[in-house]
């Protein structure tokens, strides 16, 4: 199957299309709360003003915690067939802000907490007529030892 065209899986989670995808987010004016996906409003409940702005995130992280999925989620969950095993990590950004994705690899050797994550956009899945829906997700940064 040729592929026809690429797509955000949700649309407004990250840039498209881009060289250098990054997650959109909001960032609090006044007491600099940052929130993922954006809101339209501060998500600090102690903020006096609740102003925000649409920002981009920064791209490169420092892995938090990570899970091996064995299994295949239900509906309206959509995965390959066959089922195989991913990777689902928490990302810690520059900004403060952790962000939960899909993980590129589920080799144990490259997944360490601390370790270096840079965002990528691959496809979660690709429909008959050969349109790939994307998602974001973390990959290692290569040439990073992480022993």
């Amino acid at each position: 199957m040729d592929l026809i065209r690429q797509i955000p899986a949700v649309e407004g989670f990250f840039t498209w299309p881009s060289e250098q995808p990054a997650l959109i987010a909001s960032h609090c004016v006044s007491c600099g709360s940052y929130a993922f996906p954006a809101f339209s409003t501060c998500i600090n409940p102690h903020c006096p003003d609740k102003k925000v702005e649409q920002v981009t995130l920064s791209r490169k992280g420092k892995l938090w915690t990570y899970t091996i999925h064995h299994y295949q989620p239900p509906p309206p969950f959509i995965s390959p067939e066959p089922f195989k095993p991913y990777g689902i990590g928490v990302v810690e950004l520059p900004e403060g802000i952790k962000v939960l994705g899909m993980l590129t690899t589920i080799d144990p050797d490259a997944l360490q907490v601390g370790a270096d994550m840079e965002l990528v956009v691959e496809a979660l899945n690709t429909d008959a007529e050969g349109t790939a829906y994307l998602t974001w997700k973390f990959a290692p940064v290569k040439g990073v030892d992480h022993a």
